[in-house]
């Protein structure tokens, strides 16, 4: 039935690209800029085609949710609003921040939840995302349309003459497969027949003749793109998932191509200086690709067929315009001066494979893929890191399938494939990195600071049916030592004040003590309002948007797992 339907979409894409009118110009997301975000998740409806328009979910309003501008030494105040019918999470992808800020499957939102993390930006200049990433409905959610994008700025890139008018020479895109039903309808597949790049089926956009940079993220639930330009035009690679590289890196010769894998991102520059009423696409290369790599593969039928798998295809047809006024026209000589570690205090061994012959029985059939022999329990800390530590992780595949493998709260640095040194556009801080069949790939990082025993934070393949399925674990990190203070024995007390409260209800600590604390707030009815990790006390907490009535405040200790409830009226 799938191959059916896909046919039928299949050939009326065939038929649209055929009239002049088959292309559809790239949305571009609009943007928020801090300190404070506010992001509301929602069922919404998109007209992706002609006939029935699609049922989505979205980041205020759009199928792909508005870009995040970050500046590097801020603290940004993100406030999350979940209007779905589903509970869900918000995971900052790539972020430095503490494990109760991440969104990872333990920071469940849930329906009329507003969820408020926030975190002091430490990350290099780069681009980063979010998405949701609730336990075993990853890719139920990312295929409905939750995401968006983040660029981070700081001082050492402001200073580069790079192209950073955002949508004029400064172009984001998220790039995906979708696969739909004849009704218009998202079908949830690891693999579609039709890509979308910022939601926009069949794109096309006009750049200037200028240095044009892309910012390119593989959003896909599986498919990894190899990239490159119809023309075999040379670009050049500034950054990997965490900033900038030393030096531009040059992609040239017959056909430059580069694999983007789920979840990394990478920005390129394009040099279009006098080449204005020409054309060109951004095409993925994928018919090249082997087939145990994601979108390498051609299954002639099934939940993983495409009409895409193993095919080139063009992702993003382009129209060279006329010149901005203060065009960019050559490219950088140096971009940064990265240091990386070279010394490690430990060496982490982790295997990729499959589960067949590994589990007896396999779990979840032969599809099925784990890390370090066992499926994801989320009660499960697979390891606790000291904190301050540096150490190389070294992931070795017995898998028949290339995984990108993903580990939250750090960047890393690639330090080999199979003994041997990584090719330079790889050598940059990276979060993703996509292990290849019978490879094993050594990196190294540290985890610096953000000690917290009770919240884990995650690595996992990023492909979003594995995932899902468990190919995931989880890690703390925790102090050397911890000794249990004695004066935190008993339940934290509090006082709350005014009560009743108007705009803003303050907590103060009978014994504050050096504890941390988590604050919800919950209706007579017993659901969850509000979820605050760590508020700042002195603050105060706003309760404008609550309805007046009774609610109830409950303040858990996360260090020592102790909690206490109160009442307030909200007048």
């Amino acid at each position: 039935m799938k191959i059916l339907l896909s046919y039928v979409v299949f050939l009326l894409l065939i038929t649209n690209n055929l009239s002049a009118q088959s292309y559809n110009t790239l949305w571009i997301p609009d943007t928020l800029s801090g300190p404070t975000y506010n992001l509301i998740a929602r069922d919404t409806f998109k007209q992706l085609t002609p006939g029935n328009q699609t049922i989505t979910s979205a980041f205020n309003g759009n199928i792909w949710g508005p870009t995040l501008i970050f500046r590097k030494g801020e603290e940004v105040q993100m406030n999350v609003t979940n209007h779905l019918q589903d509970t869900t999470t918000v995971h900052w992808h790539g972020m430095h921040l503490p494990a109760v800020m991440d969104g990872g499957p333990h920071q469940k939102v849930p329906p009329g939840t507003i969820w408020s993390p926030y975190w002091k930006v430490t990350n290099n200049a780069g681009l980063y995302w979010y998405h949701p990433h609730l336990d075993m409905m990853a890719q139920k959610q990312l295929t409905e349309g939750l995401g968006g994008l983040i660029i981070i700025r700081d001082s050492i890139e402001a200073s580069l003459n790079l192209p950073r008018t955002y949508g004029v020479d400064d172009i984001p895109l998220a790039i995906t497969d979708r696969d739909f039903n004849t009704s218009n309808q998202f079908v949830e597949v690891p693999y579609g027949d039709s890509i979308m790049v910022n939601g926009t089926l069949r794109a096309e956009y006009t750049v200037p003749a200028q240095v044009v940079r892309f910012r390119i993220l593989d959003a896909a639930i599986e498919t990894s793109y190899r990239l490159g330009f119809s023309d075999n035009r040379p670009f050049y690679v500034i950054t990997t998932d965490g900033g900038l590289v030393n030096d531009p890196v040059l992609m040239s010769g017959a056909a430059p191509r580069f694999l983007l894998s789920a979840g990394e991102r990478v920005e390129i520059l394009v040099n279009c200086t006098g080449q204005e009423t020409s054309t060109f696409s951004l095409k993925a290369f994928n018919s090249t690709l082997p087939q145990n790599i994601p979108g390498g593969e051609h299954f002639p039928n099934g939940p993983f067929a495409s009409f895409l798998g193993h095919t080139d295809y063009t992702i993003l047809k382009m129209n060279v315009g006329p010149q901005t006024a203060n065009p960019v026209t050559s490219i950088p000589k140096s971009l940064t001066n990265n240091v990386f570690p070279t010394k490690a205090d430990f060496t982490r061994v982790l295997t990729l494979s499959d589960s067949m012959g590994v589990l007896n029985p396999p779990i979840l059939g032969p599809n099925a893929f784990i890390l370090n022999n066992h499926l994801f329990n989320i009660n499960y800390i697979d390891y606790n890191i000291p904190v301050n530590r540096t150490e190389i992780w070294e992931l070795t595949s017995t898998s028949g399938f290339a995984h990108p493998f993903h580990i939250h709260d750090v960047q890393f640095y690639i330090l080999s494939r199979n003994g041997q040194t990584p090719q330079p556009f790889e050598q940059g801080w990276k979060d993703v990195v996509l292990v290849k069949t019978k490879e094993t790939v050594r990196f190294i990082t540290r985890f610096s600071d953000y000690a917290d025993e009770l919240h884990p934070f995650m690595f996992h393949c990023h492909i979003a049916l594995h995932e899902d399925e468990g190919m995931m674990g989880q890690f703390v990190v925790g102090e050397p030592s911890t000794a249990i203070n004695e004066q935190h024995s008993e339940k934290p007390d509090f006082i709350l004040y005014p009560n009743p409260a108007c705009d803003k209800l303050f907590i103060e600590m009978n014994d504050p003590g050096n504890s941390e604390y988590y604050v919800t707030i919950k209706n007579v009815s017993g659901r969850t309002i509000f979820m605050l990790p760590q508020p700042k006390m002195e603050h105060g907490i706003d309760i404008n948007k609550l309805l007046p009535g009774t609610y109830f405040l409950t303040l858990t200790d996360t260090k020592y797992k102790k909690q206490i409830t109160k009442p307030f009226i909200k007048l």
